[in-house]
């Protein structure tokens, strides 16, 4: 008897989930359709958006290490250099 009414009850978040998951019943299958492809080319396009971010900071990353030997090297040819 005890288990039965503990059960009845259920957890906050198990109604949560069956009220979502009536709403879902009421919308019409090309609006769940359409989300459903939605959602697809959003998880799609973020994999060449994560390969852009990751390329851009390789570059970055280059660039900086160039521009600090560049100027580096370059102060120190102008140093040895003897203006007459």
């Amino acid at each position: 008897m005890g288990r039965k009414d503990a059960s009845a009850t259920g957890f906050p978040v198990d109604q949560y989930r069956k009220q979502i998951g009536k709403q879902d019943y009421k919308k019409t299958k090309s609006v769940l359709k359409a989300t459903r492809l939605k959602a697809e080319a959003k998880k799609n396009s973020s994999g060449f958006r994560d390969a852009f971010l990751v390329i851009a900071a390789i570059l970055f990353f280059v660039l900086c290490v160039y521009a600090f030997f560049y100027l580096n090297l370059s102060t120190e040819i102008n140093l040895d250099v003897d203006v007459d």
